[in-house]
């Protein structure tokens, strides 16, 4: 704990982490705040999951574009844009009667104009620490973040239940903006230029690093959004208990990250950490009763921090920095895909086989996202002792002989 407390008052740590978890903690609150109420509206977990999975799917293609237009265009204008339009379409999604296909364009529009707050504060932490404390930095940073599911899904199932699911998607749109005129506000965010990247776009792909890194990504939040689908099923929108367990799960995550934050990532790190996710959700699946539920994904969140930290380190590790910004948004892509279908395929299964179904889809994501690392291992780097800043950008010099 010395040691993250040493981050934390390194100068501009704490307030990135601040700022960039504000900007980003509407979506710990969107996907349960929509899945209420779209249910609600419609009757229909399928039809929520439908709308999610076009808001998903926007972000996952916004994910490397607009992490593009930040290097042509800087970091502030392209978050700046996005925020307004996102904002706007989250609200128009909560105040407006609509059918399920308006619901899917908008929330499509919404997600394609996600403001890109991660890939940028991704970029920026190896120009404000020193290579030592990068891995710890992005370990805490990805625990951290579990503040935001923490939290998020709490916040949106109370308001949601004790106010109206309108109030809930409200507030979120407000943490929105208020997190990202804080996040634009900041000097770090004015000082950190990225550079022109050479390469045309999706051509860092090809490295098998970020492609490894983007599939299992993929796996661990389509099993992450499977079972909160699960989760709120079990309880009907009459309790709040779907949100206390959402939340504990979190905590899993939270715990998981500070007491591993600092193991030494060789080549089975990922698959390592993303078996501990796949037995808890297992387990999960034996008893949906509030208390077991409880602990069996505080046990699966306790590989879900360690392996986003794994994922972010073999990313940065791997590619020059002018690339950090797009690999981190196509390694987001993935993610994003994996929330619209893990949401979707979960929301399906409930309407046909009942809420345990959800929890299968999530443990079969979560043993894909464990089979695959073991498999493709030589594509894992070997991080330990080894510096994991981005590979820099290098130029010919031109020198002027007389």
């Amino acid at each position: 704990m010395k040691s993250y407390w040493t981050l934390l008052r390194t100068p501009g740590v704490s307030r990135l982490i601040g700022a960039q978890l504000t900007a980003r903690f509407p979506f710990g609150m969107l996907s349960l705040a929509f899945l209420i109420h779209i249910e609600q509206i419609f009757d229909s977990y399928g039809a929520a999951g439908l709308v999610l999975g076009a808001m998903s799917i926007g972000q996952a293609i916004a994910g490397p574009l607009t992490s593009r237009l930040m290097g042509r265009l800087g970091m502030r204008p392209v978050i700046i844009a996005t925020m307004f339009i996102c904002a706007v379409s989250i609200i128009v999604m909560a105040l407006v009667p609509l059918s399920v296909v308006s619901l899917m364009l908008i929330g499509f529009v919404a997600g394609l104009s996600t403001p890109p707050i991660q890939p940028a504060v991704r970029t920026i932490y190896p120009k404000i620490v020193n290579s030592r404390q990068l891995t710890p930095l992005f370990s805490l940073d990805a625990s951290a973040q579990e503040i935001i599911w923490v939290l998020g899904p709490v916040i949106a199932t109370f308001v949601a239940l004790q106010v109206s699911t309108t109030a809930g998607i409200l507030l979120a749109a407000f943490f929105l903006v208020a997190g990202g005129i804080w996040f634009v506000s900041l000097p770090e965010v004015g000082r950190v230029r990225i550079p022109r990247s050479r390469r045309k776009l999706g051509v860092v792909l090809k490295k098998p690093e970020v492609l490894l890194s983007t599939i299992v990504g993929f796996t661990l939040v389509a099993a992450c959004a499977a079972v909160e689908a699960g989760v709120v099923a079990v309880f009907g929108h009459g309790s709040a208990d779907a949100g206390w367990v959402l939340g504990i799960f979190a905590i899993g995550s939270l715990i998981g990250g500070l007491a591993l934050g600092h193991a030494p990532i060789g080549p089975w790190a990922l698959a390592a950490r993303m078996l501990i996710v796949t037995i808890g959700l297992a387990l999960a699946s034996l008893w949906l009763t509030f208390w077991w539920l409880s602990l069996a994904l505080l046990l699966a969140g306790v590989g879900i921090a360690p392996a986003f930290a794994v994922l972010f380190g073999i990313v940065s590790a791997s590619v020059k920095f002018s690339d950090t910004a797009e690999a981190y948004g196509w390694v987001g892509t993935g993610q994003l895909i994996g929330a619209a279908m893990g949401s979707a395929i979960a929301g399906f299964s409930i309407d046909r086989s009942g809420p345990v179904s959800a929890i299968y889809v999530a443990a079969g994501f979560a043993a894909l996202g464990c089979i695959i690392p073991a498999l493709g291992r030589r594509w894992h780097p070997d991080l330990r002792g080894r510096d994991i800043s981005p590979i820099p950008d290098t130029e010919p010099i031109q020198i002027q002989v007389s």
